[in-house]
């Protein structure tokens, strides 16, 4: 599929005024090729500016965006077709839903990459089935469906595109936790069928813990630490201190721990601390 590498990159909001604000300040990091990669931070660390990177929908006022290799802005009239690859999904993509019927909304992108009529009805139903999404929905307005459906309506759209990289912005926000799990599922399904390198913005440690195999942490516009999930979440007193936490179920394991019982702490998962337990039983 695709890999994305970030060098030097650097961004600044409002730059040359009083209300200059960095964003990012020299990231480099490499989101590997077929990988699933979490990036967390708190509130204003620049996830969000970091991921409209990725396709471009921001040009970094210093330092280069590389999708295999080659500078996503090496011909700015071309930036168009890196969007076509990597696919962005923002967060609360319900709201940009805008066409007449779920399955214009879907056909938009094909569409615009000028697919014939034959091609965009494939990618629309394979797209709508990726998600979950029953073909029935498919000629109802957006107004008609719940807000788990718009927001799998909404990823369809990207899906439909067939990206090399699918880039969420905290794709499971304000889903009940039903809701939640579906939508994490096809995500997924999508990379599991198609081998695509997917990055996921998240708060939740649980999510990242579950889905991701990498981890990149931002903590004031810069790169506080990558590598793997358990590399990551191993340095817990550095999380933590810049208001991040490491999963739940890790922090019982170590007060377990803490209490005498030998279990090992380098547990992120309940199936992980399950085991755990029932060696001890």
């Amino acid at each position: 599929m695709a890999e994305i590498r970030l060098e030097n990159i650097s961004y600044v909001y409002s730059e040359g005024t009083p209300f200059e604000i960095s964003a990012l300040d020299d990231i480099n990091v490499t989101i590997k090729n077929g990988s699933v990669t979490g990036i967390i931070g708190h509130t204003g660390s620049g996830k969000s500016t970091l991921v409209q990177m990725l396709n471009g929908l921001v040009k970094p006022a210093r330092g280069k965006v590389m999708l295999d290799g080659k500078d996503i802005w090496e011909n700015p009239k071309e930036i168009g077709k890196i969007r076509f690859r990597v696919g962005l999904v923002m967060q609360y993509p319900e709201y940009q839903l805008f066409e007449e019927t779920i399955r214009a909304d879907i056909a938009f992108g094909p569409k615009n990459m000028g697919l014939d009529s034959k091609e965009i009805e494939e990618r629309v139903l394979e797209a709508a089935d990726f998600v979950g999404l029953d073909r029935d929905l498919l000629e109802k307005s957006p107004f008609d469906l719940s807000g788990g459906q718009k927001r799998r309506a909404a990823i369809a759209g990207i899906i439909a595109m067939r990206p090399e990289v699918l880039v969420l912005d905290e794709p499971a926000a304000g889903l009940d936790p039903s809701g939640r799990e579906m939508i994490m599922q096809s995500i997924m399904n999508y990379k599991k069928r198609t081998g695509a390198t997917v990055v996921i913005v998240s708060h939740s440690m649980e999510d990242m813990a579950r889905y991701c195999d990498y981890l990149i942490v931002l903590a004031d516009g810069k790169l506080l630490m990558t590598g793997k999930k358990d590399e990551v979440f191993g340095r817990a007193d550095e999380l933590t201190a810049v208001g991040l936490d490491v999963p739940q179920i890790t922090t019982m394991m170590n007060l377990l721990a803490g209490m005498g019982i030998p279990v090992n702490t380098a547990v992120y998962t309940i199936d992980d601390a399950l085991n755990q337990i029932y060696k001890l039983l």
